[in-house]
């Protein structure tokens, strides 16, 4: 099986290498005439520097290839969402995706693509620090900023960084079964499929530059009334304006409603409390505003798709938890494996 996964100089070197790790493992489980063939082509042969300073030799240019792979893979960058690619390369692009069995991106990979056309009526994912720009500057492309990885037909879009292995070990999945995806993922000590979303990961709620000062203010006013119970009239009062500027000021900058924005910041400051402190759930949910334990993590897995139990596990910050996360992966994958014997 033909695989290609276009590089360019600056591009993320775990997105490089997490998919051909992935395609190495498996390779040793499969018979050589089964095997992953996998080339990087870059838009010229030669070195390319990858954004951590690693030097990657590339065999290949995009030009040498005029029959398509079964398999195209774009990786992403710190700097692509400001790249503008050229022309050559989008045709040929175009040209790969309407030959090839699969195409698709890692993590903000998918802007290429979107230059490319190759994104419009399709829902897509990217980095979560991307997504928001890809949605604004592509709008035909249905961007959905919590997924892990998507497929809409032939077509595949992952998250940042590392979730390239989840897509890879999801391709693997469908072309040789369950059971060897398993078999590569305990290999490589990671998770045959992540719990939640990729919010889990993204930083917590911020105001950024571009929104109006009435959001500043009222992030700062939730946050010291969190325990309140906090109204649309009562948020608008602490600005000083009226609830009908408040309304409007607020969905053009804030782009949810009031609503959403203080349960976001509940979620953001339990999520604080679950990393830092040993609190109970009942004292977190107390101090955040929820309602109780049970709304808080009603609001989690709506949100994050995990539960706060399960988040704090994952991002607890104290002496032994690093070990305790690979020995959850090693049983995890050992159970998806004895499950798919089963």
């Amino acid at each position: 099986m033909k695989v290609g996964i276009v590089i360019f100089d600056g591009v993320q070197a775990l997105d490089v290498a997490g998919p051909l790790d992935v395609f190495a493992e498996a390779n040793t489980f499969l018979p050589e005439h089964q095997r992953y063939q996998v080339s990087l082509v870059g838009q010229r042969a030669g070195t390319v520097s990858c954004s951590n300073g690693m030097q990657l030799s590339v065999p290949y240019s995009y030009a040498d290839f005029d029959t398509p792979f079964d398999l195209l893979l774009i990786a992403g960058g710190p700097q692509l969402p400001d790249a503008q690619p050229r022309r050559e390369l989008l045709r040929w692009l175009q040209d790969q995706a309407r030959g090839a069995a699969r195409f698709g991106s890692v993590c903000n990979g998918a802007f290429v693509l979107a230059h490319a056309g190759l994104l419009d009526g399709k829902e897509v994912t990217t980095h979560w620090a991307d997504a928001g720009r890809l949605a604004d500057e592509f709008p035909r492309a249905a961007v959905q900023p919590d997924r892990i990885f998507i497929r809409d037909g032939r077509l595949f879009t992952s998250a940042g960084v590392t979730a390239g292995i989840d897509l890879c070990l999801s391709l693997v999945a469908e072309d040789w079964g369950h059971e060897l995806a398993v078999r590569v993922a305990k290999r490589l000590v990671v998770y045959i499929q992540r719990e939640g979303g990729q919010s889990q990961y993204s930083p917590y709620l911020g105001v950024r530059k571009d929104q109006d000062p009435i959001v500043g203010k009222v992030l700062r006013y939730v946050t010291e009334h969190i325990t309140d119970t906090l109204s649309i009239e009562q948020l608008a009062s602490a600005v000083s304006v009226s609830r009908r500027t408040f309304s409007r000021l607020f969905a053009k900058y804030a782009k949810v409603t009031p609503s959403a924005f203080v349960e976001q910041v509940r979620v953001d400051t339990a999520r604080r409390l679950l990393e830092e402190t040993d609190a109970p759930l009942k004292t977190v949910a107390f101090k955040c505003g929820f309602h109780s334990a049970t709304h808080m993590r009603t609001t989690f897995s709506r949100r994050l798709n995990v539960t706060p139990k399960q988040y704090r596990q994952r991002f607890r910050c104290a002496a032994g938890k690093q070990q305790v996360a690979y020995s959850s992966v090693d049983e995890q994958v050992e159970s998806e494996e004895l499950e798919s014997v089963r």
